[in-house]
């Protein structure tokens, strides 16, 4: 009698415990796919950058003093041409410099870039998926540290695998942190920002170095590469995980 109700109490902590595994499951998935997305939309953004297709700004706050500068100019020869006409006597606004101003903006307006080509919109797009990439990624590693947990606890199995997958995500959470926001100039993550991105493709004589072009690509390229291997083989890893917890509970 004391064995049949132990044998039932186990089986519905092991039940309990698939149900949870079930639900990790699902949630790990969903995460890894969510942060292969936000990798390849930061790598769309860095080629785009990098063959020119899109051209970086130079900086908010260089846009806005060259906008005052322009318009002091502005004000500036504005007023020299009411008090030279004033002189010769003349009325009326400066049709000269009324034209001058229409032709300059409708060629500004000619020569403004497609939507897509402006870094404005690439810049919000890479601060929206660093934000997404990271949260994802430290998700991703504690959903697997709990499967980790429920396995042990509910005594199912795999947890070899479990336990490989576990690390493969805290490496891969590693390379992705952007460390050059605290040791900069020493080591770097994959995430990058706008800034980032912007200054190291800025032209400068050392962009003919091989030495630069191997750090450089280093940078914004082999990283996010690594990442996508230790995310892999965590995938990889969970997989052979759940096979053999059904293997081990004579489910498959």
């Amino acid at each position: 009698m004391l064995e049949n109700e132990k044998k039932q109490q186990e089986l519905l902590n092991t039940t309990d415990s698939l149900e949870a595994v079930g639900a990790f499951k699902a949630m790990k998935n969903l995460l890894f796919v969510v942060v292969i997305i936000c990798l390849a939309l930061l790598q769309v953004s860095f080629w785009l950058v990098d063959r020119a297709v899109v051209q970086p700004d130079t900086g908010a706050s260089t846009e806005a003093s060259t906008a005052s500068s322009v318009e002091a100019k502005d004000e500036i020869t504005t007023t020299v041409e009411e008090a030279a006409r004033q002189l010769k006597g003349e009325t009326g606004p400066p049709e000269r410099s009324a034209q001058g101003k229409k032709q300059k903006a409708q060629g500004e307006t000619e020569n403004k870039p497609a939507f897509y080509k402006r870094f404005g919109v690439w810049a919000w797009l890479i601060r929206f998926c660093n934000f997404v990439l990271m949260v994802t990624a430290v998700l991703y590693s504690l959903t697997i540290l709990f499967s980790l947990k429920i396995s042990l606890i509910g005594r199912l199995g795999g947890i070899n695998h479990i336990s490989r997958a576990f690390f493969l995500s805290l490496f891969a959470l590693v390379f992705l942190l952007p460390w050059q926001r605290l040791f900069g100039g020493v080591i770097a993550g994959a995430i990058y920002t706008p800034e980032d991105l912007a200054a190291a493709t800025q032209p400068s004589p050392e962009r003919a170095e091989v030495m630069w072009a191997a750090v450089y690509y280093l940078r914004f390229v082999v990283l996010p590469v690594i990442v996508l291997i230790f995310l892999t083989f965590a995938q990889i890893r969970t997989v052979r995980w759940a096979r053999a917890t059904l293997r081990r509970l004579e489910v498959v």
